[in-house]
C-alpha cells in the first residue's frame, strides 16, 4: 500500500442551492455530530456504517484480537494471513510503502523522491523468551539481505516482529527494551534499516517494545488511539522527513 505526501485541495467555489430546492433527507443520513466519530468514516450514520465493514480483499482472523488489530491497520498495510518465510510461521504479515518527493513550483517538477518501507510480522505463541528474540532479530538481518533494493531513492525498511503471548517474563522486556538493530546502507547513502520486536499480553494489558516500533499502538487494543497525537501513519511518515 503506498502513501504519498501530495494532497489535493478542493474548491470552495461551490454553486449556491436555493433552501426550497434541497432534496429531503432520510433519518439515517442526518449529521450527528454528537458521536465521536474516527476520521474518514463519514459524517453520517449510513456512512458510518458503510465504513465500519471491512474491504472484502483484508482477511478475516478467527484470533479476536487479531481481527481487532487488523482493523486498526488495514488502512495503511496491506495485510496477508498465515504467513510464512525462512521457515518461521506468522499469523499475520502486514506491508506499508510511503514514498516522499519534493516539488519545485508545479507537481511535474519533483525532486528528492524516496522511499519507505515496513514489514510487519504477527504470531500468537505461548511463551516469548529471548532465544526466540534472538532467533528473530537474525531473521530480520536476512530478510534486509533479500528484500531491501540498496539505492539512493531508497530511504528506511523496517522489520517488525511482534509476539502475542500470555505473559511479559523479565528477562524478556529487558531484552525487548535494550534493543537497538539499526544498519546503515552504505554509510547511509542508500539508507537504513532496523529491526524491532513487539511483545503484547492482551489478556494482562501489558506490552512491551523498543523505540523504533511506532506500530506498537495499533496493538494497545484496550487504549483508544489518542487523536491528539501523531497517528499511527504520521510516525511512521516522519522517517521521511529531513
Amino acid at each position: 500500500m503506498s502513501e504519498t505526501d501530495d494532497w489535493e485541495i478542493d474548491s470552495d467555489d461551490e454553486p449556491a442551492v436555493d433552501a426550497d430546492d434541497e432534496p429531503a433527507v432520510d433519518a439515517d443520513d442526518e449529521p450527528d455530530d454528537a458521536v465521536d466519530r474516527p476520521t474518514g468514516t463519514g459524517t453520517t450514520r449510513t456512512e458510518r456504517e458503510e465504513a465500519d465493514g471491512k474491504p472484502s480483499e483484508v482477511p478475516v482472523w478467527d484470533d479476536d484480537y487479531l481481527e481487532t488489530v487488523s482493523g486498526r491497520l488495514l488502512f495503511n498495510y496491506d495485510l496477508k494471513k498465515a504467513h510464512q518465510v525462512d521457515g518461521e510461521r506468522f499469523d499475520l504479515y502486514g506491508h506499508m510503502e510511503l514514498h516522499s518527493e519534493k516539488h519545485f513550483f508545479h507537481p511535474a517538477l519533483s525532486f528528492a523522491h524516496h522511499v519507505s518501507h515496513e514489514h510487519l510480522y504477527v504470531r500468537r505463541t505461548d511463551r516469548a523468551t529471548e532465544r526466540e528474540i534472538d532467533r528473530l532479530v537474525e531473521l530480520g538481518h536476512g530478510l534486509a539481505d533479500e528484500l531491501i533494493d540498496a539505492d539512493e531513492e531508497h530511504y528506511s525498511t523496517d522489520f517488525t516482529f511482534v509476539l502475542v503471548v500470555p505473559e511479559i517474563l523479565d528477562s524478556v522486556r529487558s531484552r525487548v527494551e535494550n534493543l537497538d538493530e539499526r544498519t546503515l546502507l552504505k554509510y547511509g547513502y542508500y539508507g537504513h534499516y532496523e529491526i524491532n520486536v513487539v511483545v503484547v499480553a492482551p489478556d494482562r494489558k501489558e506490552l512491551v517494545a523498543n523505540d523504533g516500533a511506532d506500530v506498537e499502538e495499533a496493538f494497545r487494543t484496550w487504549d483508544p488511539i489518542e487523536k491528539e497525537e501523531p497517528g499511527l501513519l504520521g510516525l511512521i511518515s516522519r522517517r521521511l522527513e529531513f
